[in-house]
């Protein structure tokens, strides 16, 4: 990174299981950047759910789309339970984008909420509360801010949103690949979770957490020096397994997988394959997974594997390398954003 006196950066990387926020500083190595790890929103959405079923109160859902996981599966259980649960529309498609689908779960879509009911705001930033905790350490929150969150996309009616996030992936790499056009000012309009982020933090810039975890992946001395022949990034996360076959500043191929579905027997078998371009959208897909393309006549290979991610030891004493940008290997996705960001500016 390039040290230089006053420029500060705010880098949020939402997981499923944490957030990680790091305070970027010109003029400071990484060490002394002030450095977060949180639980995430889903994980806060879902204590707060969980309490009300135990107070037998019926909820309503304020607040933006966000991440699902956990205080989706809260959700549910506070319907099994027989308590009421109404939402507003964009909070209501935390669940599914298909609101006849999650009406007929049970929820009712409606603009105000109930007497008696416990409000519950769906929001995947909370910069307001971060404000609040960073000031009893006379911390300001920087003014440029990116933010890193997984976004399956809106699928169109009856199409499998596994494909549809898939086809986002496989549409980049056909149009060059390259990791830059993955941090949006404006993402498109199918991508409703970056957009969601951008209502609750409006200066931000938004990257998929998958791709924002290999461009931090870079910060990792190996991978720099391996990075102009040919690496692959593997982000295994508490929810998605991610694995990128890259060189330089570009994406030939890539595989994304439920990390549930996956065990080190497994990962081991993929990433072989993988790294000898014969794993297929097939093997992958009908797995349960997501999908896998890999670019046409690559005429080079892909020696190192570089692991990152807060499930990573499912890849232990697989004769991988494990990812430490900068000595922290939770950051990795946002020393990804700070590098996107200043390769923009």
């Amino acid at each position: 990174m390039d040290f230089k006196q006053g420029r500060r950066i705010l880098a949020m990387d939402i997981g499923g299981g944490t957030q990680d926020i790091v305070l970027y500083e010109e003029g400071q190595s990484p060490e002394n950047f002030i450095q977060l790890v949180l639980p995430s929103p889903t994980v806060i959405v879902a204590h707060q759910l969980e309490k009300a079923t135990r107070a037998q109160k019926g909820v309503y859902l304020s607040g933006t789309l966000m991440g699902g996981g956990r205080s989706v599966r809260a959700l549910k259980n506070h319907l099994k339970a027989g308590l009421p649960v109404s939402a507003r529309k964009e909070a209501a498609q935390t669940v599914k984008d298909d609101l006849e689908e999650v009406q007929r779960m049970g929820i009712k879509i409606q603009d105000f909420a109930p007497e008696g009911f416990q409000v519950v705001e769906t929001r995947d930033v909370d910069l307001k509360s971060l404000q609040k905790a960073l000031e009893l350490y006379h911390v300001e929150l920087p003014r440029e801010i990116a933010i890193a969150v997984q976004d399956h996309g809106e699928a169109p009616p009856g199409q499998s949103n596994r494909h549809f996030r898939f086809e986002h992936w496989k549409r980049f790499m056909q149009e060059g690949g390259k990791i830059s056009d993955l941090l949006y000012e404006n993402p498109p309009e199918y991508l409703t979770r970056m957009r969601a982020v951008q209502k609750t933090a409006p200066a931000a810039l938004v990257m998929d957490t998958c791709s924002a975890a290999v461009w931090g992946s870079f910060g990792d001395e190996i991978i720099k020096k391996e990075q102009h022949k040919g690496v692959v990034v593997l982000n295994i996360g508490n929810q998605h397994t991610f694995a990128a076959l890259v060189k330089e500043d570009k994406i030939y191929g890539l595989f994304e997988h439920h990390t549930k579905m996956v065990d080190s027997e497994k990962l081991s078998i993929m990433i072989d394959k993988f790294r000898r371009k014969e794993l297929t959208n097939e093997d992958v897909y009908n797995d349960g997974g997501h999908g896998c393309y890999i670019a046409s006549h690559i005429p080079f290979g892909f020696n190192i594997v570089g692991v990152t991610g807060p499930r990573r030891l499912l890849a232990e004493g697989l004769g991988f390398h494990m990812v430490n940008p900068h000595g922290n290997m939770m950051m990795t996705g946002c020393f990804g954003l700070i590098e996107a960001l200043k390769n923009k500016a």
